[in-house]
């Protein structure tokens, strides 16, 4: 099977698990992971994870299937980032879809759902962790199902989004307990997006460890 991978940051977290998923099964298929819907050629599968681009038909059109991962119960939380502002809200759960691409976005037939726990102290990095391997899972069972499966139409009923996420969204608010604001805190990515906050003029950058007992 001909499979590629269209990640747009070389700087994401994915990445690492991405490469290793490739490792695994360059030996039964054809592995590519793209940077750039420019490099989009033909093949059966093109998968979309943590992906910026906007894919037109035409460039769907040069696969047999292509397929997004979403990390939110869909039609609920389309759009940007959303076990971020899920667990922000108090989510101790996400839900992860692998749906068909099209022109509306994360609007597609679904292929299957898994929901993992998030346990209340995990760090952003615990949380991503969970989040790609049920993603690498889901793609295992896009390629194991390729011929026999048969997708789900999204209901029309309770769609919502969330926004895509801005550097003000990472502010903490100093007048406020670190319990309040514990989930914003630990869902910021302290190297690419980091929890911030204002005193005396000046801008702190705020990381958080889990430190051994």
């Amino acid at each position: 099977m001909k499979i590629t991978i269209l990640n747009s940051s070389e700087d994401h977290p994915v990445n690492t698990c991405l490469k290793r998923w490739i490792k695994l099964n360059q030996a039964k298929h054809e592995v590519q992971l793209s940077r750039s819907k420019k490099d989009l050629f033909n093949g059966d599968i093109l998968f979309l994870v943590s992906c910026s681009d906007v894919i037109s038909q035409y460039d769907r059109d040069k696969f047999k299937k292509t397929l997004v991962i979403h990390a939110s119960d869909l039609p609920r939380g389309r759009g940007w980032s959303p076990h971020i502002w899920e667990i922000i809200n108090g989510a101790n759960q996400v839900t992860l879809a692998l749906l068909e691409a099209e022109d509306k976005v994360d609007s597609g037939d679904i292929w299957k759902k898994v929901t993992i726990n998030i346990p209340d102290a995990a760090l952003y990095d615990q949380i991503n962790e969970l989040i790609f391997e049920a993603e690498l899972e889901l793609m295992d069972f896009a390629i194991e199902n390729f011929l026999n499966i048969t997708p789900s139409k999204q209901s029309e009923e309770g769609v919502s989004s969330w926004p895509k996420r801005a550097p003000e969204d990472s502010e903490i608010n100093i007048h406020q307990s670190i319990d309040k604001q514990f989930d914003l805190i630990r869902v910021c990515d302290p190297d690419r997006f980091p929890a911030f906050f204002y005193r005396n003029g000046k801008k702190f950058k705020l990381k958080v460890e889990v430190m051994d007992e």
